[in-house]
């Protein structure tokens, strides 16, 4: 998925527009959070191939999303998908944008929704 798709998939399907804290000129870093608490659910970034599988220097579009710790293991064995880049391991993964089957990438993105969203409901 390229990344203007993936801005466009979780605009439609969560109403989030990114936003960018740490950006430059250089290499945009969109930053998808919930409208409430703020938390990130996806955090994508253009960086080095190297930095998270091989030892390319071409540079990729990536995304850490949240993950179940128990699910962690079998979505690992998924094409495009590794374990986290600039992230906690544990409960972050990094999909290659490039890589990734767009069903796989749909499943994680709703799953570091689910996981980040507020527990409970404000009472108003």
């Amino acid at each position: 998925m390229k990344i203007e798709d993936l801005h466009k998939y979780i605009q439609e399907e969560y109403g989030v527009e990114a936003d960018y804290p740490f950006s430059n000129e250089w290499a945009p870093t969109p930053i998808f959070r919930h409208k409430d608490n703020r938390k990130w659910f996806a955090a994508a970034m253009f960086v080095p191939k190297c930095r998270v599988c091989t030892n390319s220097n071409e540079p990729v579009w990536i995304l850490d999303v949240k993950c179940d710790p128990l699910l962690k293991t079998a979505l690992l064995e998924k094409k495009g998908i590794y374990p986290a880049y600039h992230m906690n391991k544990e409960h972050w993964l990094t999909i290659m944008l490039d890589e990734v089957d767009e069903e796989d990438l749909e499943f994680v993105i709703g799953l570091s929704f689910d996981l980040t969203k507020s527990k409970y409901k404000k009472r108003g």
